[in-house]
């Protein structure tokens, strides 16, 4: 194996692309609360915690995941020997580092935020994804906690980025539990009892299509407050609108489905991102 495919497997472990959307969300997160133009050097130091601590997590993950892996993924890095396990936990490690050195320059509210995270991001794999529904819980509170981190990275946690926080964390909940159904066969060949595998598929998709309601029903709660206006409103019901048929796809198809999931969450997202411009201008 070349230096350069192990490089290239290191990389890979970090999901660069999800790592940098999370780094995204949270520079949203710091937008929607008004500070991210204002104080610049805080929005970037909990950008880059955000990147690095995401990556870091997905490597871990990765190596607890790895016997798993060989079974639902066996074209990722360690199975396909691009990345001894050593190496990938070792390059987590300081990954983890370097979001702690970035997330030391925010203020206690965001230290307090990443410390959380960073605890969970630990131990997801071998704590709460065994468990049925508190490894998904998880994740969906890590993937709305980048709203609230940069939020607090800025110390604003204004109505707006709470109601973010809210959705995003409900939406990825059911893209979870979708992406458990998806797996189901390799997280049963090592004994894991995921929700799906605890109470059925269907059920367990009839579940999170009900949460992913909750969502799409409260997504219009910022405009009828008035903390947003017509353009934030634009931009939501076709996010929604993709989020509900992705619920409605993931009973024949979770691996298309659980990708339009992930593409209505980035719309939401889009659609605050309009709504603090309609209140900027």
């Amino acid at each position: 194996m070349s230096m350069g495919d192990r490089v290239r497997g290191l990389l890979e472990l970090t999901r660069p692309v999800n790592a940098v959307a999370a780094g995204v969300l949270t520079f949203i997160g710091a937008f929607v609360a008004g500070g991210a133009f204002a104080l610049p050097v805080e929005t970037g130091a909990a950008v880059g915690a955000t990147i690095f601590a995401t990556g870091a997590g997905n490597a871990i993950n990765d190596y607890f995941d790895r016997e798993i892996d060989r079974i639902n993924q066996p074209g990722r890095a360690i199975p396909r020997g691009a990345v001894t396990p050593r190496e990938a936990l070792v390059f987590s490690l300081a990954l983890f580092a370097g979001a702690v050195v970035l997330a030391l320059l925010l203020p206690l509210a965001a230290i307090a935020i990443a410390v959380v995270n960073l605890v969970a991001l630990v131990a997801y794999t071998k704590v709460f994804k065994g468990l049925p529904g508190a490894g998904n819980v998880v994740v969906a509170y890590l993937g709305g906690s980048t709203f609230l981190f940069g939020g607090a990275a800025v110390n604003v946690l204004n109505e707006a980025v709470v109601v973010l926080f809210a959705l995003a964390a409900i939406s990825t909940l059911t893209r979870e539990i979708v992406k458990d159904v998806e797996d189901i066969a390799g997280d049963r060949e090592e004994g894991l009892n995921t929700l799906p595998i605890a109470i059925g598929e269907r059920n367990a998709l009839l579940l999170g299509v009900v949460l992913l309601g909750v969502a799409v029903l409260a997504s219009p709660v910022p405009y009828l407050q008035a903390t947003f206006g017509l353009a934030y409103l634009l931009v939501v019901v076709p996010a929604d609108l993709l989020m509900l048929y992705a619920g409605y796809e993931s009973f024949h198809d979770p691996t298309a489905s659980q990708s339009h999931l992930k593409y209505g969450m980035f719309l939401a997202a889009a659609a605050f991102i309009a709504g603090r411009i309609g209140v900027i201008v």
